[in-house]
């Protein structure tokens, strides 16, 4: 029931902001605003609810930990992009027309946008699924399973493809687990997120897993090359590049969590417990 009323709070929160910024997405001045009230009242919403029905500080959301985590995140996310779209633009594939600039006011609209969505998104997958899953079979199987659903999700997507969903599962939903895996601080990953999201859309203009109406500070164009390695019309989120950066990135926070300690074991069934136990001496 805790999780049941974490989930649904979160998912109603999550769907009356989505609701918001897309009644205004059309107005970038509104989008800023609302957007960035729709992530407020969302990471106040989840404090409140698990809290509340959990009974104890929410550590991985303490205010004292925002800005830190949020900057750490940010900077992942921007170096991430960087490394992708250096390796397309060497091969020849990404272009910027340094004749003219993109859209001040466009990319303002998206990071109001992308902060609504990378928030409440954190807080449903890795928040609320990630955290329970974990509990109920150990850090490897929870990585799996919402690492899947997450690149599932990606599915309802505008050019949507059966490989971008996979992709996005390696290359975000496996690597934001284990980046919450090893820090316990969902900051970290929604400033990831965040960071990648607006790189990709509110910079480059590029498209965005399927949505390529971005329009931000620079005007650029990717040309028509192999799908794996371009991503096609999914966008740079579909290249093997961000794949291969993703898994790596994964191993690095899984070995992170290992030396930390933070690694959640999978939990025994009571026959197997009940069989480990070691019968006490007699007496």
């Amino acid at each position: 029931m805790r999780f049941l009323f974490q989930f649904v709070a979160v998912v109603a929160i999550s769907a009356a902001g989505g609701q918001a910024v897309t009644a205004v997405q059309d107005n970038p001045w509104l989008t800023l605003p609302v957007g960035l009230a729709a992530a407020v009242l969302a990471t106040l919403v989840y404090r409140w609810v698990v809290g509340r029905t959990e009974k104890r500080e929410v550590t991985e959301l303490a205010g004292r930990k925002a800005a830190g985590g949020l900057t750490r995140g940010v900077l992942i996310g921007f170096a991430m992009f960087a490394a992708v779209i250096v390796n397309l633009w060497f091969l020849g594939y990404v272009h910027v027309h340094v004749d003219g600039v993109g859209s001040v006011s466009g990319a303002l609209g998206i990071l109001g946008f992308m902060t609504a969505a990378a928030t409440t998104e954190e807080l449903m997958f890795r928040g609320v699924l990630f955290r329970w899953v974990e509990k109920l079979t150990g850090t490897w199987i929870a990585l799996l399973l919402t690492g899947l659903v997450f690149g599932a999700s990606h599915l309802m997507n505008p050019d949507a493809t059966l490989w971008g969903a996979i992709a996005i599962a390696l290359s975000a939903g496996f690597m934001l687990a284990a980046c919450y895996a090893a820090t316990r601080n969902l900051w970290v990953t929604i400033g990831w997120h965040l960071g990648w999201n607006f790189a990709l859309g509110g910079v480059f203009s590029a498209t965005v897993s399927g949505n390529g109406d971005s329009k931000g500070l620079l005007d650029t164009t990717l040309s028509s090359g192999p799908d794996l390695v371009t991503g096609g019309a999914f966008g740079v989120e579909g290249s093997l590049y961000t794949v291969g950066v993703g898994v790596v990135l994964t191993v690095f926070f899984l070995w992170l969590a290992a030396r930390r300690g933070t690694i959640v074991p999978m939990r025994r069934s009571r026959r197997e417990t009940a069989v480990t136990q070691p019968v006490p001496a007699a007496r």
